[in-house]
Formats: structure tokens, sequence, C-alpha cells
């Protein structure tokens, strides 16, 4: 999974970079999980051109699933 990210990494606007992180991978669907809801609506824009930089890498995947990490704030 951070070999994906790593790969897609050059992708990302820089500033969007560290609010990226890599999750499971479930079969041929993967997942990234995001900071916030804003980087998440930034990120969905860029996943066809994701999803095809990493099949032309070699990668089997159907898709890329995103997942905002909702943190408690105590």
């Amino acid at each position: 999974s951070v070999a994906r990210l790593k790969a897609i990494e050059s992708l990302i606007p820089a500033p969007l970079r560290s609010a990226v992180k890599a999750g499971p991978i479930d079969g041929e669907v993967w997942c990234l999980l995001l900071e916030n809801n804003a980087a998440a609506a930034k990120i969905r824009q860029l996943l066809p051109a994701l999803e095809s930089h990493l099949r032309a890498m070699g990668w089997k995947l159907s898709s890329i699933r995103l997942k905002v990490q909702i943190t408690a704030n105590v």
C-alpha cells in the first residue's frame, strides 16, 4: 500500500501530500486515508489520473476508495 502511494505521490499537489495516507488493499480496491473533507474533495477529482497511472505501472486495480479519518479532539 505504501509503495502504491509512493508511485502516485508526484501526481498529488504538494500541499495535500501530508493529508494523504496509504490505507488497506482489499482485492483490487485500494483505500486512501485522508485527513479532512477538503483533501478528499480534491483527491476525488484526481482519481481517474491516479488509477490510470497505477494501472500503467502494472498494479492490478479496479478502483481507489477514499476514507476521511475522523480524529476526536479531547
